[in-house]
């Protein structure tokens, strides 16, 4: 989509939005303005975070362009009021803690020695030992602001001899936090990003991931929000070069092309293969393969957590090249 289309789209919705919230009610009924804002308010929070703050600059950037005024006032408090400004940072922090506490609620009365399918090999003891590990590991790192690798074996867990107290121990580890700290830190990390700020946002899909872990083992349908999914498809996408056991077999991969398309978002990314590696844009590309689901679904299906026989998933174009990423980038 060109930069005038996202402009103009951007002026428009400003536009919209500040009509129908500063329409007198005789033109426009009350109840029926706040349905509308509400509907949009739903809409703007399902999309990534990234999205939210190019979607706040696009705005502010078209008030800008106003003169003046109680127009162009009211267009600049749109962003805030549909909280696209919002601190990421603290609204990650704020995910983990919430799925942390359903993560030990989900795990707390399970047998530890109850196998986990979609981590073959792992029991419940494994799982909840291996996440409060990365909880505690993460925590470390940002509180030392670590200038180069420090290995999860070196830091201090504090693990119980019991795996029966693993949940506890984990609650334990939930409890300790990554607020407090510049996110804008340098600081070593084993991602894309060298900041502070990776870590939440790394650690809030680790929580994802190993809840919906936990809730297939248990027969639970997990439920991502789409938002959080399509934000952590693209921290997925924007990391994947950074792990050398994918990023390895995705560079001896042949040349290929996967479409994933969001149906609850709208959101598309196109990804692209071959020749010692990938690169991938947001937007509806041209692909060998592509298939179709919830942005929650997508997000467990690129984690292997889904397989894409599933009947949830609408498959088009070459079936087997959508295989071979899958079974490339497998975690």
């Amino acid at each position: 989509m060109s930069d005038a289309l996202l402009n103009a789209l951007a002026e428009a919705l400003a536009d919209l939005v500040t009509s129908i919230d500063t329409c007198d009610d005789d033109v426009l009924d009350p109840d029926t303005a706040v349905k509308w804002l509400e509907t949009t308010g739903y809409l703007l929070d399902r999309l990534s975070p990234a999205d939210r703050r190019a979607l706040s600059l696009l705005m502010r950037r078209a008030a800008a362009r106003q003169p003046d005024g109680a127009w162009r006032d009211d267009l600049l408090r749109i962003p805030e009021e549909f909280g696209l400004d919002d601190d990421q940072h603290e609204l990650y922090c704020d995910a983990i803690e919430q799925l942390e506490r359903r993560f030990v609620e989900t795990v707390r009365d399970v047998d530890p020695a109850t196998p986990v399918p979609s981590c073959p090999g792992w029991t419940f003891a494994d799982l909840v030992k291996h996440h409060g590990t990365t909880h505690r590991w993460m925590e470390h790192l940002v509180r030392t602001r670590a200038a180069e690798r420090v290995w999860s074996r070196d830091v201090a867990l504090d693990l119980p001899e019991d795996p029966a107290a693993y949940p506890q121990w984990l609650a334990g580890s939930a409890e300790v936090t990554l607020r407090g700290v510049d996110p804008e830190t340098p600081m070593w990390s084993h991602g894309a990003d060298q900041r502070v700020r990776f870590f939440p946002r790394r650690l809030l899909f680790e929580a994802v991931i190993h809840l919906a872990d936990a809730e297939l083992a248990l027969g639970i349908e997990p439920r991502v929000a789409a938002g959080t999914a399509a934000d952590g498809i693209e921290e997925f996408l924007e990391n994947l070069p950074h792990s050398s056991w994918i990023a390895d077999p995705v560079a001896a991969l042949a040349n290929g092309s996967v479409r994933l398309t969001a149906t609850d978002t709208g959101a598309t990314w196109t990804i692209s293969f071959g020749g010692g590696g990938f690169a991938w844009t947001k937007s509806d590309g041209a692909a060998a393969a592509g298939v179709k689901a919830t942005a929650g679904d997508l997000l467990l299906l690129v984690y292997g957590r889904l397989r894409a026989d599933e009947a949830r998933f609408g498959i088009s174009g070459d079936r087997a090249i959508l295989d071979v990423w899958l079974a490339a980038t497998a975690l």
